[in-house]
């Protein structure tokens, strides 16, 4: 791929314990391609084994990124995220290898590659501050009208009790000078300079329930448990984002004595099924995806007509 032509990436998607890592791994040494982690608990020094990390020796395999990039007592932003994957996709391709984006969170795709963020645009606690007290006096419904005079698109994407966002428009318009839908186009994110093809894998409702109670459960037995104690006895608990993944704030219970573990356990598995739900609602929404239905196919992938498919969206199938 030359300098001058469009970059081409390739995103694996799907529900946690699909099967994201393995295809990943076997795709990335066909491809030449490093692989970026687009996972917001993966980022976590120290959250090895809730995380369902790559291994070490996987990682030795493969070159891995947007891994450990974070000590569990931070709060990472997506932001944040955003800042240090494009960077990371920059270093990989300046030394001629392909980019392939692997997770299971969809704001963080979409942030990285649709710019769904105001975080990088101007910000200022005064002017913010008496845009605030404005909202006060005037009221909501003053300020939203004020904004639609300003920028009729903006507005229409803002519900008129929305506040917050109000306040944020108005505020970026200050600052910039520019309608806020204006000055959100000219971040230019990742996907308007890219082309993007999302690999999305997909179970059955009662395979994907069986594989996620099965990862749970190995999860334990290579010391998810143990992994959790080491953290509280650090002084990382519930306080911090991090502790707030599943899995670790339900054995952090039990380890409290709030709860019995078997019981931690079960409710480990039955959150981790309604999260993949949710990931299966939002990740349904992306596009251009090619969905493999992976339904008692354990993780035999169909990799020739991956790559064929890859293939045929991007001339020599180049991510």
């Amino acid at each position: 791929m030359t300098v001058d032509e469009k970059p081409f990436f390739c995103a694996i998607i799907g529900p946690t314990a699909v099967g994201k890592t393995r295809l990943s791994l076997d795709l990335a040494e066909t491809l030449s391609a490093e692989i970026v982690s687009v996972d917001s608990r993966q980022v976590y020094r120290l959250l090895d084994i809730g995380t369902a990390k790559a291994t070490r020796e996987e990682r030795e395999r493969v070159p891995h990124h947007l891994i450990d990039v974070a000590e569990p007592t931070e709060r990472f932003s997506a932001s944040r995220f955003v800042e240090l994957a494009e960077a990371a996709i920059r270093e990989i391709r300046a030394r001629g290898k392909n980019v392939l984006l692997v997770g299971g969170t969809p704001f963080y795709f979409r942030a990285l590659l649709s710019g769904t963020l105001t975080a990088e645009l101007p910000s200022d606690p005064a002017v913010r501050g008496r845009l605030e007290e404005a909202l006060r006096s005037e009221g909501k419904e003053a300020l939203h009208l004020r904004l639609r005079t300003i920028d009729e698109t903006t507005a229409s994407r803002i519900h008129p009790n929305d506040g917050v966002r109000i306040v944020r428009a108005l505020e970026i318009y200050e600052l910039t000078g520019q309608p806020p839908s204006v000055a959100f186009r000219e971040r230019r994110p990742l996907g308007t300079q890219a082309d993007v093809l999302y690999i999305g894998l997909t179970r059955s409702r009662e395979d994907l329930r069986e594989r996620i109670a099965q990862r749970v459960h190995d999860q334990m037995k290579e010391g998810f448990l143990e992994e959790v104690a080491s953290l509280l006895a650090k002084g990382i608990d519930e306080r911090y984002p991090s502790m707030q993944g599943l899995g670790y704030r339900e054995l952090a219970a039990s380890i409290r004595g709030k709860i019995p573990l078997d019981q931690a356990v079960e409710r480990i598995i039955r959150a981790t099924w309604a999260f993949a739900r949710r990931q299966m609602t939002w990740f349904a929404k992306f596009e251009p995806a090619v969905w493999y239905d992976m339904t008692r196919s354990g993780d035999l992938f169909p990799i020739g007509e991956i790559l064929g498919t890859i293939a045929e969206s991007q001339r020599g199938g180049r991510c």
